[in-house]
């Protein structure tokens, strides 16, 4: 089990010049909320290994409210005042959250609590022009839709629905037609990852807000897929690195932090200091990762640090997700890198990265642990390090 927190890093390392420890003490950035685990598709990744129908234990709409009523906690003191600071964000998850009927009334009692609300549907038949206008309406913010291969072959391959990649293309159309901001997900396996570059060739022609690439972790049923190489994912990210800057989107990596680390190496052989690298931004990112500045909700109320790592700190049900988050122990020891094991506790990026806690609990029972996809070997950096002193 993770320790409680240790002592701040000193001022000389990486990301220290202009912030503490880049940790999310008060409040996440983002809380992912899974409404339901029901879902028309069956795809060969899933976290929340969906299934056709709802499973016995979701959260009741009294109780869903209820957990709104605690995130408006995050706007206050640890005394009980309003400290006038901004709420997370939720993203309504699942599953398929178009499949949860009381999907309405929760967007709206979210939006009338001042808390913003993004959706990650599925793309099945549900997602109609008349429900994208709706939802809309109803004051959601941003939509997620994934596409995980350039051809439907390799796209229906992962999703298991024949024609969910043609569905695909028409739902970004309808929404961008719409006016709905779409961040689209790409799914990075050992399989996957030849067709990335196919795949960003497609959507650079469209119109979207983000290109996040999800590498996988191993759960769910994501364990029967093989997560890309070290090798392979350093040569991704710096590929990714080189066309971030002209792509007509914002290029981002899920589970893959370090990604940040090699966008700011090519800053740093541009004679950039840590302290430029902090006010670009890309730096708004920088820390953020499982349990820090990230928390997740299942549809039966236990709360972790992240979907994609699997171990629960509590219940909504009966303790506060505001307590749960700031004052867990579990939680607490993510937003402190300085606890890291091995090469991601010795690193130099360990602020502005820190590592996929998810993928350290995966590989080793630990997610204190080092990341596992990371090659990068302490030390082997200098320039931002120098210029941080």
């Amino acid at each position: 089990m993770p320790t409680a927190p240790h002592p701040a890093p000193a001022a000389t390392a990486i990301g220290a010049v202009r912030h503490e420890n880049f940790a999310y003490q008060r409040a996440p950035m983002i809380v992912y909320w899974e409404l339901t685990t029901a879902c028309g598709l069956a795809c060969r990744h899933c976290r929340a290994e969906a299934v056709r129908q709802a499973t016995p234990g979701e959260l009741t709409t009294r109780q869903a409210l209820a957990v709104l009523d605690q995130i408006i906690g995050f706007g206050r003191s640890s005394t009980g005042e309003h400290s006038g600071d901004p709420l997370p964000h939720i993203v309504m998850t699942g599953g398929d959250p178009l499949r949860r009927a009381d999907l309405d009334e929760l967007i709206t009692a979210a939006t009338d609590r001042g808390i913003g609300v993004s959706l990650a549907p599925a793309v099945t038949p549900l997602l109609s022009r008349s429900r994208l206008e709706e939802l809309k309406e109803l004051g959601v913010q941003a939509i997620s839709l994934s596409l995980d291969g350039s051809t439907s072959e390799l796209h229906d391959g992962v999703r298991q629905v024949p024609g969910t990649f043609d569905a695909t293309f028409a739902a970004l159309d309808v929404a961008t037609e719409v006016g709905m901001p779409v961040q689209v997900n790409t799914l990075v396996t050992a399989d996957t990852l030849p067709d990335i570059p196919a795949v960003y060739e497609l959507l650079r022609t469209r119109t979207l807000m983000t290109w996040s690439l999800f590498f996988l972790i191993s759960t769910g049923r994501g364990t029967q897929l093989r997560e890309a190489s070290p090798g392979e994912a350093e040569r991704l990210m710096r590929w990714l690195g080189g066309i971030a800057h002209d792509a007509p989107f914002q290029v981002r990596t899920t589970e893959a932090t370090h990604y940040r680390r090699v966008a700011a190496t090519r800053f740093e052989k541009a004679g950039r200091s840590a302290a430029e690298i902090e006010a670009m931004p890309m730096a708004r990112g920088f820390g953020i990762r499982d349990g820090n500045g990230i928390v997740f909700i299942s549809h039966k109320g236990e709360v972790t640090p992240s979907g994609f790592l699997p171990l629960a700190v509590g219940n909504v049900k009966e303790r506060s997700l505001v307590e749960l988050y700031r004052d867990d122990p579990t939680m607490r020891s993510l937003r402190d890198p300085a606890g890291f094991k091995g090469r991601c506790g010795e690193c130099e990026y360990h602020l502005w990265c820190g590592g996929s806690r998810a993928r350290a609990y995966a590989w080793t029972g630990d997610p204190l642990e080092s990341d596992p996809l990371c090659p990068y070997q302490p030390g082997t950096r200098t320039t931002a390090l120098t210029a941080a002193r």
